[in-house]
């Protein structure tokens, strides 16, 4: 991978040797693996064994989950937040384990749309819950620097199954909780 991000900086018009690039293809292809570690990842690995037998059966949100992406049109990042809700089904699974499967799908190159049902079929095989629900919001570097260029643009994408999809009044009230900003007292 060293080699061919040598040739990149060649092609680009600099050069390698310079004192400031001379690592530079190492860093670069360090920074790939690291951006893309979600391949070497899956879901097993992930949830580690964190799923409970629990009775809990009312809908249960991890929002504002960070992530960071690349695109796999252009290799540019985008980044945002994913909102995942599940209707428990007698299983439900460690909080954090929720952010490491958005995560896992996100280190990857990817498109926000498949993001998203990614993160959505992951969190119902693993669960079998009564529902799912996923929603990211993103920047698109390919969009804000080069392209159109537009600088507040932000795409939202949506996956919802089961009785998120049957049910009109459980998706919007999954909607409507999202719709509401986080306390600040917290």
């Amino acid at each position: 991978m060293q080699d061919h991000y040598r040739a990149i900086l060649e092609e680009i018009g600099e050069d390698p040797n310079r004192e400031g690039l001379v690592r530079t293809p190492y860093r670069a292809q360090e920074a790939m693996k690291f951006l893309t570690r979600g391949y070497q990842q899956n879901l097993t690995e992930i949830l580690n064994g964190a799923i409970f037998e629990e009775a809990y059966d009312d809908m249960v949100i991890v929002r504002d989950i960070e992530f960071y992406s690349l695109c796999e049109h252009h290799l540019l990042p985008f980044y945002g937040r994913a909102h995942v809700a599940y209707i428990p089904n007698g299983k439900i699974v460690g909080i954090s384990k929720v952010a490491r499967i958005v995560d896992m799908f996100a280190r990857r190159l990817q498109v926000q749309e498949r993001l998203t049902i990614q993160v959505a079929d992951a969190m119902q095989e693993a669960l079998q819950p009564r529902g799912v629900a996923v929603v990211t919001e993103a920047r698109h570097m390919c969009m804000l620097m080069r392209g159109v260029e537009k600088q507040n643009s932000m795409v939202m994408s949506s996956h919802v199954i089961g009785q998120f999809r049957t049910d009109r009044s459980t998706r919007g009230e999954f909607m409507r909780l999202l719709s509401m900003r986080a306390s600040t007292n917290l």
